[in-house]
């Protein structure tokens, strides 16, 4: 069987964001897109949401300060964010306010992180960053960051035991991250009948896509 990994389509989601995580700039663009992604919105509005920030210029802790309460909203909205667009436009500014005051920046955080643990324990005291966040957030990260070891997902391990893929196989960060998005993208709606692994999933479901009424 072909690994996740090798699946179109499947890479994580910075890297379909547009985003190169060996540039400093753009690991604080992915924490960003991270925080969106973890909110309960589907991926979909999270990543357009993501892009509206971009398309605005506000993707850096200066800029979304600058931006201000109002703009932010007015942004989140427009990326069709609009159920969270408030508490996400205060979560945002809080996060980005403090980085600055306690750090100065997102690498000088991760310098001042002691340890895997205690990196994850830094991220986690901004307001509105959960565990589901920073799993989002250094998952992809792996490869890049020494200190970012996140646990397997829950979700990955999920997928995996379906393909019979062992648990040394989502040591590959590429494979674990095709997994979750496999997991987000097409078990968590049932969408079986569109998955790339469908074949090789021992629990497929045989459910087709809905008819269209055109009544």
């Amino acid at each position: 069987m072909a690994t996740p990994k090798r699946i179109p389509g499947m890479a994580g989601y910075a890297q379909e964001l547009g985003l190169d995580l060996t540039n400093e700039d753009h690991r604080f663009r992915w924490f960003v897109a991270s925080i969106l992604l973890s909110a309960g919105v589907s991926a979909q509005i999270a990543k357009q949401t993501y892009k509206e920030l971009e398309r605005q210029g506000v993707v850096t802790p200066e800029s979304i300060i600058e931006a201000g309460w109002d703009r932010m909203v007015e942004i989140l909205c427009a990326g069709g964010y609009v159920v969270y667009d408030f508490a996400t436009a205060s979560k945002l500014m809080d996060i980005a306010t403090k980085l600055k005051e306690r750090y100065g920046s997102l690498e000088n955080l991760y310098v001042q992180a002691k340890s895997q643990k205690d990196l994850e324990k830094k991220l986690q005291e901004f307001k509105g960053v959960g565990p589901t966040t920073v799993d989002t957030f250094l998952r992809e990260l792996r490869r890049i960051w020494e200190k970012a070891r996140p646990g397997f997902s829950p979700i990955a391990r999920d997928v995996a035991s379906r393909l019979d893929l062992t648990e040394s196989d989502l040591e590959d960060p590429e494979i674990e991250v095709a997994l979750v998005r496999i997991g987000i993208d097409f078990c968590k709606g049932k969408q079986c009948f569109a998955c790339p692994v469908r074949d090789e999933c021992s629990d497929r479901s045989e459910q087709q896509p809905a008819e269209q009424d055109h009544r």
